[in-house]
């Protein structure tokens, strides 16, 4: 009897409907042989696939999903296909997301909503967005208002960005039986001293999420520099001015910083917090324009109501970017 020896894997990364890929969508074909004392072959194919996610954002809010095919050719023993069970062909819906140590190996996705906190905060007359999983939500009702979540199977779609009109207070999230899965309280914020900055980040579940940090705003940036000694010399008269750099510049440029507050939030929001430190993909609404940063504060304290009674965070940001433009 022929036995299992190796495994030929093409993989098929495309946008669209599920299913709908063409010879163009082959990404990778991987093959691997079968050890000795094992009875199964497994592949790691998630950080390949992240690599066709993009993640771009320009407070465009779009949906960053891809669906990915695996057609898996057994070959036995005898170094012939299997007659029964092969090819192997698995779709699935990937996300640019994450699970915890805690969720054990290969977590799937299962949630309504696409945030981990119960709590969003938004400032006065501001509207905001909550992004939903089209396949499982039903439905969202914002402060009795009713929004239809439908789902058409296209990846352009499957995580979607329910408008949260300014001054909201309450939203309920449904799903498609029409039982509450989730109740959301917004809080807004009046903030009539500083201006709020919203950041947006890539959390958890691979979805755009907005922070708000409504407290005190410090800006700084950090100069570098390099200096070489030059000869000030007039050769032809054995003179130098005074007002003639003996020491001089080159190379110069600076990184911007900027420290944030978030104000007092509940402790509900620790989660919020947790995920946009651990988030590769950040973004700042700063002068009009939508800038990529970087957390530069390493260290978290969570905070809680018993411990410290009022609950805000200090988070201090560097942009992803150089002050002097030297893009080539």
């Amino acid at each position: 009897m022929a036995t299992l020896k190796s495994v030929n894997l093409s993989i098929y990364i495309y946008s669209g409907i599920s299913g709908s890929y063409t010879d163009t969508d082959l990404k990778y074909t991987l093959q691997k042989s079968i050890i000795s004392y094992q009875d199964n072959i497994v592949f790691e194919i998630a950080e390949i696939v992240r690599d066709y996610i993009d993640v771009n954002f320009n407070d465009d809010y779009l949906s960053k999903t891809v669906w990915v095919t695996t057609v898996a050719n057994l070959i036995d023993d005898t170094d012939t296909i299997f007659t029964y069970g092969s090819p192997v062909t698995n779709t699935s819906l990937a996300f640019d997301g994450y699970g915890f140590y805690e969720d054990e190996i290969n977590p799937q996705l299962t949630a309504y909503d696409l945030i981990s906190s119960s709590t969003i905060y938004l400032p006065e007359d501001t509207a905001g967005k909550l992004p939903v999983y089209a396949a499982t939500t039903g439905s969202v009702v914002i402060d009795s208002v009713t929004t239809a979540i439908t789902d058409n199977g296209n990846t352009n779609q499957k995580i979607q960005y329910i408008d949260i009109p300014a001054n909201t207070n309450t939203i309920a999230v449904k799903d498609s039986g029409g039982t509450t899965q989730k109740t959301i309280t917004v809080v807004n914020v009046c903030e009539p001293k500083f201006t709020p900055y919203k950041v947006t980040f890539v959390n958890r579940y691979g979805a755009f999420q907005d922070l708000y940090f409504f407290k005190k705003t410090i800006e700084s940036f950090n100069v570098s520099d390099e200096k070489f000694k030059r000869n000030i010399i007039n050769s032809s008269t054995v003179t130098y001015g005074v007002n003639q750099a003996q020491q001089t510049r080159y190379n110069i440029n600076a990184t911007s910083r900027i420290s944030l507050n978030t104000g007092f939030i509940k402790e509900d929001m620790n989660d919020t917090i947790e995920e946009l430190f651990l988030s590769e993909n950040l973004w700042i609404r700063y002068n009009e324009k939508t800038l990529p940063i970087i957390p530069t504060t390493k260290n978290l304290q969570f905070k809680t109501v018993l411990n410290d009674k009022l609950i805000d965070y200090k988070v201090d940001f560097e942009f992803a970017f150089d002050k002097i433009n030297n893009v080539r």
